[in-house]
């Protein structure tokens, strides 16, 4: 029997009666996904898969507490489930009391499509962008451009219920387009990437125009050195950088004097103004276009995220309000630890800057600066200040007196978020945008360009 034979919803309700911990948590998530890759403006890969998921969550109450076990597998039928909730059962036998236990989530609605099938992408999922990224080739391909790049789309349904009654579902779509445009002798790259659910809202011809623009900034070549710039950073750089200080976030750590959100002398720093301009960073799994679960889904206890908060309500949190700092992350247990309120951090990010200049605005209203394309290799130097370190990556571009006049060398550079916000001079119009880095792992992000006078160049970088 495969597991496609077994319903998603029947897998969990079965893996439920089996249970004889003294709680359950059961996480079903069906995957699917499709994908497109090309290299030198041809299609070269497709292909479509499907697949399977099961978390079984077991809690049993010792006399010295609760304890929980976790155990995952793929590719789980009805024949499978019985050892899978035993493993999960004997794990949290032979744990100590978990210390982020909790009593596990009640009282939240059945979602009335809990036992519908789950939802699957397709390669029709490209019905209309394929067609079109084969115009964008014959269009490059007349320009002198050699276009790479690949198109991913994947739908996870998840299905949780658990001993306390819950059904919950929610189904995710997630769709990437990455392209990049390179000369002939391969000398000058470009690079544009998208975040969409269907790929009805992408425009590879669109974004083959654009490339052939900043190709085209970079036939003049200037070599400058590590320093301070006025500096552009466009959504997908800002995405990036803020993505890393919510990851940042917890309450437990800035309660405990280990973060950049900790305050001096103990306490966080909720409630102090990280910036002078009106920015509002928040989350909401509601936000049109980038909608993402509605409660918690965790499939592990660590940092801030506990299995025992599975099904908890997600609501819209705003982090930053009117450039002051409002909420950390926190589960059910550090915020009883910490005294903030419950704030899970959702799936989504926003940076609202009430403006609505475009980047080309900014370039043009630019004397001297520099404007970056993305960054990549992003890793932690000091988590006291947040500092972060990476590169700069497929152009990085001179602006003088409101025009680009040529393409610099790549640089490293030295920087924290939070430094960043409170140095900015501007923020551009909100834009939904794929942030490069972080497209493995989070691609809901929506951001404004910003203008920042002292970016911090740390050395001269050969990479491209």
């Amino acid at each position: 029997m495969s597991a496609r034979d077994n319903k998603p919803h029947e897998i969990v309700e079965r893996a439920l009666e089996l249970s004889r911990a003294d709680g359950c948590v059961v996480i079903a998530d069906e995957h699917s996904t499709a994908n497109l890759r090309w290299a030198g403006n041809a299609l070269t890969t497709n292909g479509v898969t499907r697949g399977r998921s099961l978390t079984v969550i077991a809690t049993v109450d010792g006399k010295e507490g609760t304890a929980s076990g976790v155990v995952s597998r793929s590719a789980v039928t009805a024949d499978d489930l019985e050892p899978l909730v035993r493993a999960a059962e004997a794990a949290a036998r032979g744990a100590g009391p978990a210390e982020d236990a909790q009593p596990l989530v009640s009282g939240v609605p059945e979602a009335p499509d809990f036992t519908d099938a789950p939802t699957e992408t397709s390669s029709a999922v490209f019905a209309d962008f394929a067609p079109a990224l084969g115009e964008a080739f014959a269009r490059a391909r007349a320009g002198g451009r050699e276009l790479y790049g690949f198109a991913n789309h994947e739908l996870v349904s998840t299905y949780l219920g658990t001993s306390t009654g819950l059904r919950l579902r929610h189904d995710q779509p997630t769709g990437t387009l990455e392209l990049n445009a390179k000369s002939p002798d391969r000398t000058r790259s470009a690079w544009a990437g998208r975040s969409t659910r269907d790929f009805k809202d992408v425009d590879p011809g669109a974004l083959d125009a654009e490339l052939a623009v900043r190709l085209g900034w970079a036939e003049r070549r200037v070599e400058l050195p590590a320093g301070r710039y006025e500096t552009l950073l466009p959504p997908t750089a800002v995405a990036d950088l803020l993505i890393y200080q919510l990851w940042s976030a917890s309450g437990r750590d800035a309660a405990e004097g280990r973060t950049v959100f900790s305050k001096p002398g103990g306490g966080t720093r909720v409630g102090e103004r990280l910036t002078e301009l009106p920015l509002t960073l928040r989350s909401d799994p509601n936000e049109p276009g980038l909608e993402s679960a509605p409660f918690v889904v965790a499939h592990s206890s660590g940092g801030d995220q506990s299995v025992f908060d599975n099904g908890l309500p997600v609501t819209a949190t705003e982090w930053v309000a009117g450039g002051e700092l409002k909420h950390l992350t926190t589960t059910r247990h550090t915020a009883g630890l910490t005294g903030l309120p419950v704030a899970p951090a959702g799936g989504n990010l926003i940076l609202d800057g009430g403006q609505d200049r475009s980047l080309e605005d900014m370039v043009a209203a630019t004397e001297r600066g520099l404007l970056l394309t993305c960054l990549w290799y992003i890793r932690e130097v000091d988590p006291a200040t947040l500092l972060l370190t990476g590169l700069t990556r497929d152009g990085v571009y001179l602006v003088e007196n409101g025009q680009v006049t040529g393409q610099v060398n790549n640089f490293r550079f030295n920087e924290s978020p939070v430094d960043l916000l409170g140095r900015a001079t501007e923020a551009g119009r909100t834009e939904k945008t794929l942030p490069r880095e972080w497209s493995d792992w989070f691609t809901r992000a929506a951001m404004p360009a910003l203008r920042v006078p002292d970016f911090n160049m740390s050395s001269v970088s050969q990479g491209v």
